[in-house]
């Protein structure tokens, strides 16, 4: 399958918690690379999305405790004689290098931000549909109004206390992508339901389906089981509807 659409599906909080957090640090590099003033009004948005689940989670302690758990489910596999053990151990190290910089991480990640004044301002004034504008945030106007290198020196100081947990957060995703092999499937007439062993540590389900089918994937349920309905937009504003013809799909039951 060419360039398939995928849709993923986390079975707990903290992947989806890492998965959220993981499109966020892509849109804040995307809007930062950016030139224009609505990319950097963008990626001040997105920071302060990414700020405001730091302040909700303790998200240093759930990292380590995944970094933790993986670094002993792969130590397992090191003598083994079917893998890569160069590799292996190469991604033990990144586990370990990233793990001793988050314990060396005094308090709670990126907060400091919100200490000034600029940032609580634009915070409060997000709420409220076009509360940014220059006649609202003089000080933001100003910032906006800077030479780019000086937007972009900014930025980049603003999002460095994430990057350790942004580098866990890619490895640990990456490496759950990738831990299972896909299966072909076939959804008759747009439904499919999957049941999960209990006793393997799934993490994520992930559906892979062409491009060119009229329809995208709905997934729903939970640890033990799940269903995928292949649903149809409406042109007319109304609600999708579950596709009539059987959806031949591939499938990814991913683990650890």
């Amino acid at each position: 399958m060419n360039d398939p659409v995928i849709y993923e599906f986390p079975l707990n909080e903290r992947i989806r918690v890492f998965i959220r957090l993981e499109q966020l640090f892509q849109e804040y590099s995307h809007f930062s690379a950016g030139s224009t003033i609505h990319d950097k009004r963008a990626a001040i948005n997105v920071l302060l999305d990414i700020v405001s689940i730091f302040r909700r989670n303790d998200l240093k302690s759930e990292l380590l405790k995944e970094l933790d758990r993986h670094s002993k489910i792969l130590g397992k596999y090191v003598d083994s004689a079917n893998i890569d053990t160069q590799q292996l151990r190469s991604i033990l190290d990144k586990i370990s290098q990233i793990s001793k910089k988050l314990y060396a991480t005094s308090g709670k990640i990126g907060l400091e931000i919100m200490e000034s004044d600029l940032f609580q301002s634009i915070a409060q004034r997000s709420s409220i549909p076009g509360g940014t504008c220059s006649f609202d945030l003089p000080e933001f106007h100003y910032w906006l109004e800077q030479d780019e290198t000086a937007r972009a020196k900014d930025l980049e100081r603003w999002g460095a206390p994430f990057n350790d947990i942004r580098t866990g957060i890619s490895l640990i995703i990456d490496f759950i992508r990738t831990s299972n092999a896909p299966s072909e499937e076939v959804a008759e007439a747009g439904f499919f339901q999957i049941a999960l062993d209990k006793n393997l540590p799934y993490q994520l389900i992930k559906v892979s389906m062409d491009r060119s089918l009229p329809c995208f994937a709905e997934i729903s349920g939970g640890k033990h089981r799940c269903t995928i309905r292949f649903m149809v937009p409406s042109a007319d504003a109304q609600r999708p509807t579950q596709s009539p013809d059987n959806i031949h799909f591939s499938l990814t039951r991913c683990l650890f």
